[in-house]
């Protein structure tokens, strides 16, 4: 008998006395925690993700571009891996070359991208969590986990949602979801934190009004 059959039988035996019709348990968790208008729900987003030493940035619509071109140039990027479904507009303020999301790129060719501008499937104030489901504009999770910055752009307030039951009513399941948390970031037993181990060392997050 494998441990597979055994831990089965054992989880069987366990229900063996549970009548057929018996109904399941659920639990009464919080939705959210609290009762928050947009604007707070927002600004708890920008603190969460302060906290986990994301870079956070304001603009609207029309302030979108010019902040894109002066992080690169800031930066001093050279390179800039773009999405597919990224807005044009959105790098229209700046000349910096562009390298677009292939199938064929190897982690070797990606690790020499100085940055990444994507978007985001919604944003979770409660956790300061981006997640990304590999829409157009988002592309594939290996580029945003390879090049060493990381630019997000979230619109607000039409993508943030105050909690993780809210933002899960959102994602499709079967999409590859990437949840980040800030920059990478790891220690070890003595909390030495080093960043930029499994992702980017710096994530700058962008919050575009929208409207």
């Amino acid at each position: 008998m494998s441990s597979r059959e055994r831990i089965l039988g054992r989880v069987r035996r366990a229900l063996a006395d549970l009548p057929d019709d018996e109904p399941p348990i659920t639990r009464a968790y919080l939705r959210e925690h609290g009762r928050r208008g947009v604007a707070e729900t927002v600004e708890l987003l920008a603190e969460n993700l302060a906290d986990y030493r994301a870079v956070v940035h304001r603009t609207d619509g029309d302030g979108l571009a010019g902040l894109i071109a002066a992080l690169l140039r800031e930066r001093g990027s050279a390179s800039v891996l773009v999405p597919p479904g990224v807005p044009p507009g959105w790098l229209a303020a700046t000349g910096v070359p562009r390298v677009a999301d292939r199938a064929e790129s190897t982690p070797r060719e990606l690790d020499r991208v100085d940055s990444v501008v994507t978007g985001c499937a919604v944003a979770v104030a409660e956790t300061g969590t981006l997640v990304l489901d590999g829409s157009p504009d988002q592309g594939r999770r290996r580029i945003t986990l390879v090049p060493d910055h990381h630019i997000c752009v979230v619109r607000v307030p039409g993508q943030v949602v105050s909690s993780v039951p809210q933002a899960l009513g959102r994602l499709d399941p079967a999409r590859p979801l990437t949840w980040i948390s800030g920059p990478s970031a790891t220690s070890d037993i003595e909390l030495d934190r080093v960043e930029g181990v499994h992702g980017p060392r710096t994530l700058e997050v962008v919050l575009v009004s929208e409207g």
